[in-house]
Formats: structure tokens, sequence, C-alpha cells
């Protein structure tokens, strides 16, 4: 099974696509260390606030998927200290 989780991230302050790539980047490598997730910029990437992040998983298990991925979730809540998350979304594919 595969499971991906789409964060879609509101960068406050930033005045251009340098210093939010000085955040993204940082950001999505802590993410692949911390839990071991494949990790890309999936979208808006010429967008100077907004930046769309896709983690994906692969395990045996839908219940192991959807776990790892809450903690993921609630890792971002609350180490995401440079904007706000406007959505997330969590798929899983069988």
């Amino acid at each position: 099974m595969l499971a991906t989780l789409t964060i879609h991230l509101h960068l406050r302050g930033c005045a251009s696509l340098k210093e939010k790539r000085g955040i993204i980047k940082p950001f999505m490598n802590r993410l692949r260390r911390e839990f071991n997730l494949s990790v890309a910029e999936l979208d808006l990437q010429d967008q100077w606030q907004q930046a769309v992040i896709g983690c994906a998983m692969i395990a045996n298990q839908r219940v192991v998927l959807e776990s790892s991925l809450q903690t993921v979730w609630d890792w971002v809540e609350g180490n995401w200290p440079d904007g706000d998350v406007i959505e997330q979304r969590v798929e899983v594919i069988p």
C-alpha cells in the first residue's frame, strides 16, 4: 500500500522565491530525516508565500500508514513556525 500526505502551507513574510526556498528546503529535509519519508514540493513553486508539500510512504498495512502520517501531520502542526497550514490531506492507495 501507498499513502500520501499533502500539505498546503502559507509562508508569512516571504518576499522572494529565494527566501521561500531557504525555508522550504530545510523543512523538507527535516521531514525526510525525522520520518524516513519521500518528500517533494508539488505545486505553487512560483508563488512566494505558498507551497504544497507532498510526503509518501509505503507499508503493508493501512493502519501503519495512517498512524505514521498522522504522526507526521502532528509534528508539522507543532513545528511549522514560518506560517500557517492551509490544508492537509491523506490518501491511501491499496
